[in-house]
């Protein structure tokens, strides 16, 4: 059997379920794909930054107007494992809301403005026609269904589909782990907390119910002498940062709430296009250090969505569909991208000791990096 739509996206995060959402929005029978079922916790720093925060409103949703209470954020806190401090106010409040209320709030909306949403779905190929358009197989519990579409958009994270012949990322050597967990009895001041350990950081922000979200980075090698657990991974970590180990000691595990994600690669270069448009991390992975993946996500698919829309109206052609997105995603994102690798270097280079210090002598410089690291917000919703 096959089944007839305009647009396919593939993935239903943050940057798929927003492109869903808007497609549909603008008239054309989109389907969302996702190999997991949701709600569910997922691997993330849960910040909302006030450029997330403008994206978010701007498809009708507003943190504050929701069935849960989001943590707020407005100063940025590191701790060095040697105890030294720098803080730096925020460019604006930021939220804390889990990914479990965040996609499920996106999946509702996407539902309502028409958008089919299919979970539990495992694609096996995607194969571009003759007429540019694309045929996607997909395997659904113990059957198969194919689809046909004028348009697909990756957003399948940093894992692709299993199976298919994509090029990878463009990345750097180091292999990473990402894990989360969410906490009860740490109580998480208005600001977000980073503590930098051995082999990565672990950050901490508040979310909805008084929970703290508890997020870590950290380098394959130190992960595999840790123990399988992401508790016992979090409290391996801590032993190089005795502020860091304090703080986990105040709250509990909440059960249900630890996943992770491996291996991860931070990107050398944005991708945006491969057989097909890319959004979200499936497009860029940036050190979570330096950048707030969820504004990317969501410009990202803001962006694709208003060329994939001319192009599904025939206002453009293949080819202008394909530079027209390439072209803008490369100017929004190279630059912030070398910025936010840059810094990365700078954190864990060896004169790390000193910056407390610089940062007292040269109060402008915090705030500086946390700026040079952020998109700027487009000042639609005004």
């Amino acid at each position: 059997m096959i089944r007839q739509v305009d647009a396919i996206v593939i993935g239903a995060g943050i940057a798929g379920s927003s492109s869903a959402l808007q497609l549909a929005q603008k008239g054309h029978r989109t389907l969302l794909l996702d190999r997991q079922d949701f709600p569910r916790h997922k691997t993330c720093g849960e910040f909302m930054s006030p450029e997330t925060r403008e994206m978010l409103e701007y498809l009708g949703v507003n943190p504050l107007g929701l069935d849960v209470t989001p943590g707020i954020m407005d100063k940025a806190c590191i701790i060095m494992p040697h105890g030294g401090v720098i803080e730096a106010a925020l460019p604006g409040v930021a939220f804390g809301i889990s990914r479990y209320e965040l996609d499920r709030i996106l999946h509702q909306k996407a539902s309502a403005a028409g958008a089919e949403i299919v979970t539990k779905t495992t694609v096996t190929a995607i194969q571009r026609l003759d007429n540019d358009g694309y045929e996607v197989e997909t395997r659904q519990g113990n059957g198969r269904i194919c689809y046909r579409a004028k348009a697909v958009v990756g957003a399948y994270g940093v894992k692709k589909p299993r199976g298919m012949a994509l090029a990878d990322h463009p990345s750097d050597e180091t292999v990473y782990v990402g894990i989360k967990s969410h906490f009860s009895g740490i109580a998480v001041p208005s600001q977000v907390e980073l503590y930098f350990c051995q082999g990565g950081y672990v950050g901490f922000s508040p979310i909805e119910h008084g929970l703290a979200n508890v997020a870590a980075l950290l380098t394959l090698d130190t992960v595999q002498s840790s123990g399988k657990s992401v508790p016992d991974i979090l409290k391996a970590a801590s032993r190089t940062n005795p502020r860091l180990a304090q703080r986990l000691s105040e709250g509990t595990p909440v059960p249900g709430t630890q996943v992770s994600v491996a291996p991860l690669r931070l990107s050398e270069v944005p991708e945006p296009w491969s057989e097909f448009p890319h959004v979200g991390d499936a497009m860029l992975v940036i050190p979570p250090l330096c950048g707030d993946g969820m504004s990317i996500a969501l410009r990202s698919a803001l962006l694709l969505t208003g060329w994939t829309d001319k192009y599904l109206k025939g206002e453009i052609s293949y080819a202008e569909w394909q530079s027209g997105y390439t072209n803008e995603a490369n100017r929004e994102f190279t630059q912030l991208l070398r910025r936010a690798r840059s810094i990365q270097k700078l954190a864990f280079a060896k004169t790390n000791r000193l910056y407390p210090v610089l940062a007292r002598m040269f109060p402008g410089l915090a705030p500086y990096l946390v700026k040079a690291t952020r998109l700027s917000e487009t000042g639609m919703i005004r």
